[in-house]
């Protein structure tokens, strides 16, 4: 497995090792003890998983302490653009996101601690997005930033995608006061 970092301290690109033939292809994408050993010592409670059509956008979402999640994110068929955003206060990269392309053909993972806005496009029809969290869902902790708050301006190559009432109302970043500390 390689573990590379991102330009925002605790955005990780996780890629497993994957052995294939003429039968296909076989990858562990979660190990416990492989993981810890490259530094991400996690301990998962939940899964999550969606399907969606080309041009969804679902995000900008977290949950706040007692229940901020650690999310490990991969694709399973088709392909998404990837979006963390830092809301960890007095970080150096406040406001700031993070953007991947995640493919199923190439079986990378993005791994997003807690403190992070998150939020994906998808790229394709019945694209299937999964990801482990490291705290279950809960809906007083629930929040929401806009997808397309202006002061983030996250490009997302798309102007008008399909999106949930709950997103296209959600607030702006400069309404949210972070709970989120950033530790070096």
């Amino acid at each position: 497995m390689k573990v590379e970092k991102t330009p925002i301290n605790g955005l990780l690109i996780v890629e497993p090792r994957v052995f294939e033939d003429e039968r296909g292809y076989f990858f562990e994408a979660w190990n416990r003890h492989i993981f810890a050993k490259n530094g991400l010592d996690l301990d998962f409670v939940q899964d999550n998983q969606s399907c969606s059509v080309k041009d969804v956008v679902r995000g900008l979402h977290f949950q706040v302490p007692p229940y901020e999640q650690g999310k490990l994110i991969r694709v399973i068929c088709g392909s998404v653009i990837d979006v963390a955003v830092d809301i960890r206060k007095n970080s150096p990269t406040y406001g700031r996101y993070y953007k991947i392309i995640i493919t199923a053909s190439e079986k990378k993972m993005f791994w997003i601690p807690p403190g992070f806005a998150h939020g994906f496009r998808t790229l394709e029809d019945n694209t299937i997005f999964m990801y482990k969290c490291t705290k279950p869902y809960n809906k007083e902790s629930e929040r929401t930033i806009k997808w397309n708050d202006p002061q983030i301006k996250i490009d997302w190559g798309i102007s008008d995608p399909i999106i949930s009432l709950k997103d296209k109302n959600a607030p702006l970043l400069k309404y949210f006061e972070s709970p989120f500390e950033y530790k070096v």
